[in-house]
């Protein structure tokens, strides 16, 4: 009998094609539900490439403790791959979380801590390096770590070509630490560079967990804007109304962050003749029960 772990079924996520949500019929529209991860969420790839590839170069050793900013999904992964690896891992999120994050990190054994709601996830990244220079913990730093994108051009990127037999024309994806559409660029434009590569970006003055413009101050150092076509400006009533759109037309029940990237899709969808879209679901909706994105 073969023998897995939990670390073994992530990745290789369903690809699946939206029949309702869609309005061109020359196109179709087809959603990578990361979701399905174990740990729920698409950032179970980048947390565990980014601690597999630091204790493989010998930076980091078992019982060294890590330390990392995170809106949600980055630190719940980091929060059960670390306990599997051998490491501890301090989480550093902005108060404002969703319940459901906060507990379900702490549940996986991470110590958590908690910034200023007004200071956003920048507050956090900010104290969090504070507490690697204070107390020495090692940042991975997902901002600014080639293993992030990386495991996206590993693993995501060639998973979406496979299952398109190579016929996509658009991906679309989120964009916050910018790991997922710059490994997933990178690897599609390998194969076909006139495939269209789509970032979900919020409008000015929204907030949409996940997603992020950011201050030239804090925009991350692996995003590399050649290697993104287009940008789609979304806003917080587009990304909630797609969010509940998915759930009731589609049967797939995912967070805001998805919304936005659907809805980059749909209006993508609306301005070509034909094509074939892949938008990633980022994680699953359970975790925004407590906020008011279904209500």
């Amino acid at each position: 009998m073969q023998s897995k772990t939990i670390i073994d079924i992530i990745g290789n996520t369903p690809l699946i094609e939206a029949k309702n949500i869609t309005s061109n019929k020359n196109v179709r529209l087809f959603l990578k539900l990361e979701g399905k991860n174990p740990g729920g969420s698409v950032k179970d790839r980048a947390a565990f490439h980014m601690i597999n590839e630091a204790l493989k170069r010998g930076e980091i050793s078992k019982g060294d403790t890590l330390v990392e900013a995170t809106s949600g999904n980055t630190g719940i992964a980091l929060a059960f791959i670390s306990k599997l690896l051998g490491v501890n891992m301090v989480l550093v999120m902005p108060e404002n979380s969703t319940e459901e994050r906060i507990k379900t990190m702490r549940a996986y054994g991470a110590e958590l801590i908690l910034t200023s709601a007004d200071l956003g996830i920048e507050g956090a990244r900010d104290y969090a390096m504070q507490l690697k220079d204070k107390k020495g913990y090692f940042m991975l730093n997902q901002f600014s770590n080639d293993d992030n994108w990386k495991a996206h051009y590993n693993t995501t990127g060639p998973e979406i070509w496979n299952d398109t037999n190579g016929e996509i024309t658009h991906f679309v994806s989120a964009m916050g630490t910018t790991g997922t559409i710059m490994g997933v660029s990178t690897y599609l434009k390998e194969q076909n560079e006139k495939i269209q590569i789509v970032g979900a970006q919020p409008a000015d003055g929204a907030k949409i967990p996940g997603i992020r413009k950011w201050p030239e101050a804090y925009l991350p150092k692996i995003f590399n804007r050649s290697k993104v076509d287009t940008i789609v400006e979304i806003s917080e009533a587009e990304a909630k109304k797609t969010s509940n759109r998915l759930a009731k037309e589609e049967g797939v029940f995912a967070g805001m962050s998805s919304g936005g990237s659907v809805c980059a899709a749909l209006k993508i969808a609306n301005r070509i003749e034909k094509g074939i879209i892949v938008a990633i679901i980022c994680d699953i909706g359970d975790r925004y029960l407590s906020s008011d994105l279904f209500e």
